[in-house]
């Protein structure tokens, strides 16, 4: 569990439209979060072209990548474009990571092999470091070798953007300990996420590394409706056809489907299991914008009170 009284926050995953980003903002969200593809089943934008477009968008909120499959890029090249887009908003970018891997055909499209993605994400978080430094760099690893470049201008803060690391498994949650800003992890539910924060905590105080400043995030799929049933039938289609997998019968466990009641419960036991940062996607076909706002409205404000008072 995480110490201390500190506030949660609400982020949405959104399209990135202009007014769809300008009412999301309107309602209040802390952050605001693009994904994508480079090669998928479904159609799928790129995500480092949607966090440019999001970053043109957003005013206010805080924007990330949910997520980033890091080991299909040269870190140099995704170095370069957040420390841009960092320094365009004003220091609000957030780098949401991981192996992906539900894809192959991702992988080769790109060519790296699918076997790697491990080894090179832990190789890009420790280059992208190194090249928002502001110092020359010099690297040598497995997958990438460095000699001798300088990157400007560097991000905003000192040491660049939060790298927050997403995933399922524990080799995710070693690097989140080890390696990251903070912790992300999809398909969970709350007690395997109270699990994860423990796993990590002592993963962290093993290694000595501090995680005061830690952002515990989570990704959870959510669609809340008057009807509870008519939610869960649209979350269980939504994941389905993203997956290619039946979720109806462990829909209770990896999202938050249901009346506003069910879906309130079910996102302050994730609080209550140390989440922070709350990263809503909303699970339906057509209905995203309508439950962003049951969620800012009827949701949101009692957990963030809750557990500020």
């Amino acid at each position: 569990m995480t110490s201390g009284p500190a506030p949660v926050r609400f982020g949405v995953v959104t399209r990135t439209e202009p007014r769809d980003v300008r009412r999301v903002e309107e309602l209040g969200f802390d952050s605001l979060w693009c994904g994508g593809h480079i090669a998928s089943r479904n159609p799928s934008p790129e995500v480092m072209a949607q966090l440019g477009r999001l970053s043109a968008l957003a005013e206010r909120a805080l924007i990330g990548t949910s997520v980033l499959t890091l080991p299909l890029y040269p870190p140099a090249v995704i170095a370069k474009q957040a420390a841009d887009i960092d320094v365009a908003t004003g220091g609000r970018l957030i780098l949401g990571v991981g192996v992906g891997g539900e894809y192959p055909e991702e992988f080769r499209a790109c060519e790296v092999p699918v076997s790697e993605r491990g080894s090179r994400m832990n190789e890009s978080i420790a280059l992208l470091r190194e090249f928002w430094s502001g110092r020359t760099v010099s690297f040598t690893g497995k997958h990438y070798q460095v000699q001798d470049v300088l990157m400007r201008p560097t991000p905003t803060a000192s040491g660049g953007p939060p790298i927050i690391v997403a995933g399922r498994q524990p080799a995710a949650m070693r690097r989140a300990a080890l390696l990251g800003d903070g912790w992300m992890p999809y398909l969970y539910s709350p007690r395997r996420y109270a699990r994860s924060v423990q796993a990590i905590t002592g993963l962290a105080a093993s290694a000595g590394r501090d995680l005061s400043r830690f952002d515990w995030c989570v990704f959870v799929f959510t669609n809340v409706h008057a009807d509870g049933d008519e939610a869960r039938d649209q979350a269980a289609d939504f994941l389905g056809g993203s997956y290619r997998q039946d979720f109806r019968a462990m829909l209770e466990s990896v999202a938050a489907a249901g009346t506003v009641p069910e879906v309130r419960a079910k996102i302050a036991a994730f609080a209550d299991a140390g989440a922070r940062h709350i990263i809503i996607t909303p699970a339906s076909r057509t209905r995203s914008r309508e439950i962003a706002e049951i969620i800012a409205r009827e949701i949101a404000p009692s957990i963030t009170k809750e557990r500020t008072a």
